[in-house]
């Protein structure tokens, strides 16, 4: 009897250990879920980045299936300036924003837009790229001088893009919006344009000027485009600490040469920049 009841305390103390340790386990959980901004990345040490893998030269998969890119040695250099580990996760691009709010991710870095809807909605790092919206086309017969000529051709972009938006905000939108293709990659867009089911491709200089230099046959870069796009970094609207950080990170990436080797390997020149938005 001595033995049985020896027996079944030490299996309810076995219990109560399990217990107690899965409560720690819990509150510990509830602690960093708690936490918000900074301090939710640092007690981490962790920064969860978010991008479209297929978008080079920006972030995209090599041959051999590694993830490479201006964006992604940008945010690797970035981490060691701020001492935390950066781990890259791709994401639908048209799904960026839910992924940012349920804490899938914790910035969006991946040669986005800084346009104003997303200085409003989010917490935008200074503007760190220049780029410009431009069209391209596949055949030299194809002209776009101005941006009435965009009625007579087919249109492809990719979906949710600034390309996008470029074209929804300008003022002739509505003359040629019905020849717009959206294509859920621009990967999809290029083989697209190569098999002649669209006449011309709007899209990010950076990206097309990459896309070009790797064809055996460039596409034709047309006469028109729509201005200047810079790119920002998205952080939670209310982590604007996050964004700060990142912000002094490239600040001292620039300072020491860092930033402009990276571009200089990405791009043959160096387009960092760091700048505020226009009040």
């Amino acid at each position: 009897m001595k033995k049985k009841l020896l027996v079944l305390l030490a299996l309810m103390m076995a219990l109560s250990m399990v217990v107690m340790t899965g409560c720690g386990g819990e509150d510990t959980d509830q602690d960093n879920a708690e936490l918000t901004g900074w301090e939710y990345i640092e007690d981490k040490g962790v920064l969860v980045v978010g991008l479209d893998d297929t978008f080079a030269p920006m972030g995209f998969r090599d041959e051999a299936n590694n993830l490479v890119g201006f964006d992604i040695d940008l945010a690797n250099a970035v981490g060691e300036q701020l001492g935390i580990q950066i781990e890259f996760r791709p994401i639908s691009w048209e799904a960026k924003e839910m992924e940012l709010e349920s804490k899938n991710i914790d910035c969006i870095w991946n040669g986005m837009s800084a346009t104003p809807e997303r200085q409003k909605s989010m917490a935008l790092t200074d503007k760190y790229l220049n780029n410009k919206i431009v069209i391209m086309a596949a055949d030299e017969n194809v002209v776009i001088d101005k941006v009435e000529d965009l009625q007579n051709y087919k249109i492809g972009t990719q979906t949710d893009s600034a390309a996008l938006e470029a074209m929804q905000a300008n003022a002739n939108f509505a003359d040629f919006e019905a020849n717009i293709t959206e294509f859920e990659t621009y990967d999809e867009a290029i083989l697209a344009l190569q098999g002649q089911r669209i006449d011309c491709m709007v899209v990010d200089q950076v990206l097309g000027e990459y896309k070009n230099s790797k064809l055996e046959t460039p596409f034709i870069v047309c006469n028109y485009d729509f201005g200047n796009d810079f790119y920002a970094i998205g952080c939670r609207a209310d982590d604007t600490d996050v964004a700060e950080k990142i912000n002094e990170a490239i600040q001292a990436l620039i300072d020491d040469g860092t930033a402009a080797e990276i571009s200089n390997t990405w791009f043959g020149k160096n387009i960092v920049i760091l700048e505020g938005y226009d009040k």
